[in-house]
Formats: C-alpha cells, structure tokens, sequence
C-alpha cells in the first residue's frame, strides 16, 4: 500500500506538466487563426511560392508600384470629375448629343494614337522597359493635368481631350508591353501568369482603396478649383516619385545598349566587370527628348489622318 504522503507528491508534481500542456495548447489555438490570415494573404495577392518563386528586386517594386497606382487612382478621380463638366454634366444648356460626340472623338483619337505608337516605338519597349515606363506615367500626369484644365477653356474643350485622348492611349501601350517585360524579368519558375494575376488583384485593391477615399474627397473638392489644383499636383508628386523609385528598384540581369556600354566603360577604364546591380543603379531612367518628339509626332500623325 502507497504512502500518502508519496501519492500527494506524485500529484503534485504531475499537475503542473498538465497546466504547461494547456497552457502551450492555448497559445498555438491563439496563432493559428493570425497564421491562417497570413498564409491567405500571401495566396490572395503574391505569386506561388513566393519569395523564391519571383526576383529580388520583386517586393520593392511592387511597393513603390502599390503607391504610385493609389495616388494616380485619385488624380484620375479628379480628372474625370473635370471631363464630365466640361461635357455639360450638371448644366442645363448642355445636349447630350454634343457631349457624345464629344467623348467618340475622344476615344477616336486615342485609338489612332495607339495604333500609331504602336507601330513606331513597339520594338523600343522591351530593352528599354525602365525608361518607357517611367515615360508612360509622365505621360499620364501630362493627360490628367489637360483634363482638370479642359474645362476652363471651352472653346478648345474638344482639341484638349483628344490630345488628351492621344497621350492617355500611348500610356496604355506603353505601361502594358514594358509591364509584360518585367513580368518576364520577375518570373523565376515560368510562372509569367501567376504573377501577372497576382498584379492584378494587387492593383484592384489599391483602386478600391482609392475609390473609398475618392468618396471622401470629391465632395470637398467639387466647384473649387484651388484646392483642386493643390490635391492634384500633390498626388502627381507622389505619383512621379514612386514611379522613379520602382524603376529604379528594378536589376535587370541581362544587357541592353545603355547597360553594355556602362559595362564596357567601366572594363576599359579599370579591367572591372560591374555586377548586374552597379550596372542597374548607373543606367539612366529618363528618355529626354524622345519624350517631346513622342508626344509632338503622335499628335500631328492624328491630326493628319
């Protein structure tokens, strides 16, 4: 027959195992619903078997893209809050053949500027993705900015939203054939589709994002063209500047003219080959004065035909 005072010390000593056990118990049943949200999270909006499946330039540039996509959401708010009185929304004067009219001369001319760019820069905007795609964003400011100001001049109202039209068409082809080459750049599992959907359920969300806080904003900005100006122009020094940063975020790991010959100078000076990120962080962004031309030449072949 056991001592008692051997069964209580058993006792004891077995209780409190039982209560670590509970106690851990407890703690992994709290983690695994935020595990279970997290692990939802990635599969929702990042590619399969990210971070190894995407580059490592990946996470950067979709950031900087999440915050440039956001603030253009907004300064395109503006924009189409601009188009819609200049058509003669909310006047009683306006006809709404006029404003139709109006708006397929529009869409008309962006088609031809489509078709035209197209055809004359095409085989520019693969070797070229960085400095094309920050140029289509520029481009798009420009667009926005020509929208806000068409409605103060409504003798030209037409001509500005067709070049508007124009330049808003070029960003089109531009910003989808230079995303099609960093999706190739980014893919490291031939999953080029994945991440293209993952990027656009991304962009969805930052546009919803946007569309809540247009919601807010319109109401205060409507009939005050000051303020107007003042939101738009900050959004469009955000837009630009996290355009600047995801193309620069971008290291390109094969050769294009502007990096061999960084490459290749840099060899002939000192007999030292620059790895793919020196290489990236000297190439230049801008396009200069192909900007001017692009812009001038598109609106004149439109004009022509």
């Amino acid at each position: 027959m056991s001592d008692p005072q051997t069964v209580r010390a058993e006792i004891n000593t077995e209780t409190p195992q039982t209560s670590g056990e509970d106690d851990t118990s407890a703690l992994r049943s709290n983690t695994q619903p935020e595990l279970h949200l997290s692990l939802q999270y990635f599969s929702v909006f990042l590619p399969q078997g990210y971070p190894e499946s995407v580059s490592d330039d990946y996470l950067q540039y979709q950031f900087w893209d999440t915050v440039q996509a956001f603030s253009s959401s907004l300064s395109g708010t503006l924009a189409t809050q601009a188009s819609l009185k200049g058509v003669g929304v909310g006047n009683q004067e306006a006809t709404v053949a006029a404003a139709t009219v109006t708006w397929l001369l529009r869409d008309g001319a962006g088609m031809l500027g489509r078709i035209l760019f197209a055809w004359q820069k095409g085989t520019k905007l693969d070797s070229e993705a960085k400095k094309w795609r920050l140029f289509a964003d520029v481009l798009n400011d420009i667009a926005l900015f020509m929208e806000i100001l068409a409605p103060y001049f409504p003798a030209c109202f037409t001509l500005i939203v067709c070049t508007a039209g124009i330049f808003k068409s070029i960003v089109g082809v531009a910003g989808g054939a230079t995303r099609a080459a960093l999706t190739v750049h980014q893919a490291r599992r031939d999953n080029m589709a994945d991440i293209s959907a993952k990027d656009g359920s991304q962009e969805t969300l930052v546009n919803l994002a946007g569309l809540l806080v247009s919601l807010i904003l319109i109401p205060l900005v409507t009939d005050n063209p000051v303020l107007t100006l003042s939101i738009f122009f900050l959004f469009t020094a955000l837009h630009l500047f996290a355009n600047y940063k995801a193309v620069r975020s971008v290291v390109m790991e094969t050769f294009n003219e502007a990096r061999l010959s960084i490459v290749l100078q840099q060899y002939l000076r000192d007999k030292r080959i620059l790895s793919p990120l020196e290489g990236n962080q000297r190439e230049p962004v801008f396009l200069g004065k192909i900007i001017i031309n692009v812009m001038c030449s598109s609106v004149f072949n439109a004009s022509e035909l």
